[in-house]
């Protein structure tokens, strides 16, 4: 027999309200918390209490509810669409649900399940959009737990572009042939510049957005995200880099970008490697550039996926200057680089009062020159060196800062893998340092962090480099 999905016992709905009359019994912290959540509808509400505690007085006068300081009274029901029995007296409670079913008014009683007609949900207000999250009472924490990660999800803009929608629906049942123009249509307004433009606060750019998608009849031009995908672990991703992933149509990315994190996209996107790791260019940099002018060209959303943040070592600058000659729309998402995820692997402070107060981003390759860059200097005068990509040159890097006059002892630690469960960790000084090209176990991205605040690091979790060469790393 095939297993059953298991059935409801309440049904969620929802109930016009507005105008309408809700009744509250109590005058304690149950009352108030149910004015406070009915308070965000456009209910009138009633609150029936003979002794009610100041704070709720003080929500009822701010917020214009009817407060009766009289003893409960079955005629204070009278004309409810619903009731709230919050007294925290069960035999009260019992007398308030059996009164209102009497007038046929759904009741429920705070706390206790087995006498409600309906239970209240914990609720994401994005009004008009709202959604409501209930256990039939079984687990009210879990509820708001749900909620909780709900609300994160859901940008404060959200009602602002639902309501812009529906002074165009009348338009667009008009202007915009059913069927699957009219769904790209709203897919396209709801993820694209018109939301965007809400999000950002510009309601008169919205308006202007919206106005294009019509004349246009859904087909306006695509848009193209940058967006960093941080270190490598996944809930590092920040909250709007995770969205634009669910409405991307194409997901561009970079080798390092574990699948993890592209697993995050929306599950029928298509997804296209650009490589650009080490020894293996799947696709050069106008490739790139072009691919992304013409996926946009076509309508597209695209999300151009890069490891770490986009404005850093990820030549966003080209892919920008690009889409701004190409007249693409394009948004910048910053991420998690890797500097910050190795600092916290190694619960290392960047910057330490009185020791370092810069911090310098650079590659090994930055050293391979005649010249010795500037940031060198300031290496010297104690800035804390975060350097990206840099196994192959470790030894590069550390002869050249120690002939530039910066101490053989100064402090090092390299993080492979950094922010993941199987990273591992090295600790040592810069006369250390080179042999870490002699690590071929090391597969994984590399970073190095050089200065004396990388020695206010904790080393437990660590190898020193100076182990002999072939000796397995570490594992946390």
């Amino acid at each position: 027999m095939a297993h059953q999905t298991p059935k409801l016992n309440a049904f969620p709905i929802f109930m016009r309200v507005e105008k309408r009359v809700v009744v509250i019994v109590g005058g304690g912290d149950e009352a108030l918390a149910k004015a406070r959540l009915i308070g965000q509808s456009s209910a009138a509400i009633r609150v029936i209490a003979d002794r009610a505690e100041p704070a709720l007085i003080e929500w009822a006068a701010a917020n214009g509810a009817e407060l009766l300081h009289q003893g409960y009274d079955a005629a204070y029901l009278a004309g409810a669409l619903l009731v709230f029995a919050a007294t925290g007296d069960e035999a009260l409670d019992r007398r308030v649900i059996k009164d209102a079913r009497s007038l046929g008014i759904p009741a429920n009683a705070v706390d206790r399940p087995e006498l409600c007609d309906f239970y209240t949900p914990a609720l994401v207000n994005r009004a008009p959009v709202s959604v409501a999250i209930g256990t039939e009472g079984a687990g009210p924490v879990l509820a708001q737990m749900i909620r909780a990660r709900i609300d994160r999800m859901l940008v404060p803009s959200l009602g602002r572009l639902a309501m812009l929608a529906e002074a165009y629906r009348e338009k667009v049942e008009k202007l915009v042939p059913e069927g699957s123009a009219r769904r790209h249509f709203w897919k396209t307004f709801f993820t694209g510049e018109p939301a965007r433009a809400t999000e950002t606060g510009d309601d008169d750019r919205a308006r202007r957005s919206a106005n294009r998608l019509l004349s246009d009849a859904g087909t306006l031009p695509g848009h193209v995200a940058l967006v960093g995908a941080g270190p490598g672990a996944e809930d590092l991703l920040t909250l709007r880099a995770h969205r634009l992933l669910m409405e991307a149509d194409v997901i561009i990315h970079d080798a390092l970008v574990p699948e993890a994190v592209i697993a995050m996209g929306r599950r029928d996107a298509e997804r296209i490697a650009a490589g650009k790791r080490k020894g293996c260019h799947s696709k050069s940099q106008g490739e790139i550039n072009a691919l992304l002018v013409e996926l946009a060209r076509k309508g597209k959303r695209v999300v151009r996926l890069k490891s770490g943040d986009p404005l850093i070592f990820g030549r966003a600058g080209e892919e920008m200057a690009a889409l701004r000659d190409a007249g693409i729309s394009y948004e910048v998402v910053p991420g998690v680089t890797a500097a910050f995820a190795a600092a916290a692997d190694f619960e290392l402070p960047l910057t330490l009062r009185g020791v370092a107060s810069s911090l310098v981003f650079t590659t090994g390759h930055d050293l391979k020159g005649h010249a010795l860059p500037d940031w060198a200097k300031l290496a010297i005068s104690g800035a804390t060196v975060a350097v990206y990509m840099g196994r192959s040159t470790a030894a590069e890097v550390a002869g050249r800062l120690i002939d530039a006059g910066l101490s053989p002892d100064t402090a090092v630690g390299v993080v492979e893998n950094a922010s993941l469960g199987g990273r591992r960790m090295f600790h040592g000084t810069l006369a250390d340092l080179p042999s870490l090209e002699s690590r071929n176990d090391l597969e994984g991205p590399v970073m190095t962090i050089i200065g004396d605040a990388v020695a206010g690091a904790r080393f437990e979790r660590s190898e020193p480099l100076a182990h002999k060469i072939g000796t397995t790393a570490a594992t946390v």
